[in-house]
C-alpha cells in the first residue's frame, strides 16, 4: 500500500480538486497498448477497404511513368508537368488510407483519458538526464511489466501469424499463378487480413493493459487523511488566513463609519457604553438612518469626532440601546422606534434654531421616550 512521506498510508480516495490538478499537468491514464490496437484494426480495415483502388491507381502511375514516349524525355517541361501529375495521383491514391490512420492516431489515445492537452509535460526536465533515477526506472517493477507485456505481445502476434499464414498458405502459393495486377490485388488482401487477425490478437494485451493503468493512475492520486484535511482547508480558507480578513473588513467598515459622522444629525448616548450616530435627509424621505454605532471604546471615539464636528450630543440610555441593538449600519431605523426619533429630531432642531438666534432655548429632553416593549433593551 503506498505510504506518504509523513507516514501515513494513502488511503483516501482523490478529491475532485487533485483529480483537475493532476488531469492539468497530463498525469491521465493512458494505454500504448490501446493505441496500438487501434492503429493496427484501423490499417488494416482501410487497407482491405481501400487496398484494390491503391493498387490500380499505383499500377496505372507506373505504367504512365515506365512508358514515356521519346519527346516527353527530350522535354523537360514535359518532365516537370508528368510529376506533377503523377504526385496527384499518388496523393489522391493513399489519401483515405492516410486520413484513417490520423483520425485512428488522435482517437486512439482519448479514447482513454479523453483529449488533453498539457504544455507543462512538454517543457523539458533535466532532473530526466541524471543517470541514477534512469537506471532506477530500468530495473524497477514498473519495467518488468512492460518487459512482460513486450514478451506477451509478440508471442500473440508470432502465434497468430503463424496461425494465418499456416491457414493461407494455398492463396499465398496460388498469387505466383495468378497475371500481375490480379496478384497485387491479392497480395494486398492476403496482408489485409493477416495483419487484422494480428490486430484482433492485441485485443487480449489490451484488455488487460487498460483496467492496469486505470488502477495505476488511480493509485497515483490516492491520498492520506491528512491531505484531504489540508486541500479543505486551502479551498476553504485557512482560520488565520479568513480570521486576518474579516479583521480587515471590520477596520475598512469602521473607518467609513468614522468618516460619515461629521454628516451626522444628532449622536445619542447612553451615555458611556454605547453611542448611535443619525442622520435624516427630507429631500430623500424615508426614515432616519444609522451611519455609525459602537460600544465602550468605540462609543466614545464616536463621542469625540460628533464634540469636534459640532454634532449635537443627546443622553437618552434607553433609545441608544434600543437603536444600538435594532439596527445595522446605513439601514433606517425600526418603524417602531419612529415617534422617539421624531422627537428627538424636532428637539435637535429647536436646538439648532436657538443656537442661531431664531428662537428661546427648548426644554430638556425627558427620558421617557415611547419605545415598543419588543425594542427595549435593558442596560
Amino acid at each position: 500500500m503506498a505510504e506518504s512521506e509523513s507516514g501515513q498510508d494513502k488511503t483516501e480516495d482523490p478529491t475532485e480538486k487533485k483529480k483537475k490538478d493532476a488531469r492539468e499537468k497530463g498525469e491521465i491514464a493512458r494505454s500504448k497498448e490501446l493505441n496500438t490496437l487501434a492503429i493496427m484494426l484501423v490499417g488494416a480495415s482501410a487497407l482491405l477497404i481501400f487496398g484494390g483502388v491503391m493498387a490500380q491507381d499505383m499500377m496505372e502511375l507506373m505504367r504512365l511513368n515506365f512508358s514515356l514516349p521519346r519527346e516527353v524525355i527530350l522535354d523537360q517541361r514535359s518532365m516537370a508537368t508528368y510529376l506533377m501529375h503523377s504526385g496527384k495521383i499518388a496523393l489522391w491514391s493513399i489519401q483515405p488510407f492516410m486520413i484513417a490512420m490520423v483520425l485512428a492516431a488522435i482517437i486512439g489515445p482519448i479514447s482513454l483519458g479523453g483529449w488533453l492537452f498539457a504544455a507543462g509535460s512538454m517543457a523539458p526536465k533535466f532532473s530526466r538526464m541524471n543517470p541514477g533515477p534512469g537506471l532506477k526506472r530500468m530495473f524497477s517493477g514498473k519495467a518488468l511489466v512492460e518487459l512482460l507485456k513486450a514478451l506477451a505481445k509478440f508471442i500473440i502476434v508470432l502465434f497468430v501469424a503463424l496461425a494465418v499464414l499456416t491457414s493461407d498458405i494455398d492463396d499465398l502459393l496460388r498469387i505466383a499463378h495468378e497475371p500481375l495486377e490480379m496478384a497485387i490485388i491479392h497480395s494486398l488482401q492476403v496482408v489485409g487480413w493477416s495483419t487484422l487477425w494480428m490486430a484482433c490478437g492485441l485485443i487480449i494485451i489490451a484488455a488487460v493493459d487498460v483496467p492496469v493503468q486505470l488502477w495505476e493512475s488511480h493509485k497515483k492520486l490516492l491520498m492520506t487523511k491528512q491531505e484531504i484535511r489540508d486541500e479543505h482547508k486551502d479551498q476553504e480558507g485557512r482560520p488565520e488566513v479568513k480570521q486576518r480578513i474579516r479583521q480587515l473588513q471590520r477596520d475598512m467598515s469602521q473607518r467609513r463609519m468614522m468618516a460619515a459622522i461629521p454628516q451626522a444629525d444628532v449622536v445619542i448616548t447612553n451615555p458611556t457604553h454605547y453611542a448611535v450616530a443619525l442622520k435624516y435627509d427630507p429631500d430623500k424621505g424615508g426614515a432616519p438612518m444609522l451611519i455609525a454605532k459602537g460600544s465602550d471604546f468605540l462609543a466614545l471615539k464616536i463621542r469625540e469626532i460628533a464634540a469636534a464636528n459640532e454634532i449635537l450630543l443627546l443622553e437618552s440610555p434607553a433609545l441608544a440601546r434600543s437603536i444600538y441593538y435594532s439596527t445595522e449600519l446605513e439601514q433606517e431605523i425600526p418603524g417602531g422606534l419612529y415617534l422617539a426619533v421624531a422627537q428627538v429630531l424636532a428637539y435637535v432642531y429647536q436646538i439648532r434654531q436657538y443656537r442661531a438666534g431664531k428662537g428661546k432655548r427648548p426644554e430638556p429632553l425627558k427620558d421617557d421616550l415611547p419605545i415598543p416593549p419588543d425594542l427595549r433593551r435593558d442596560a
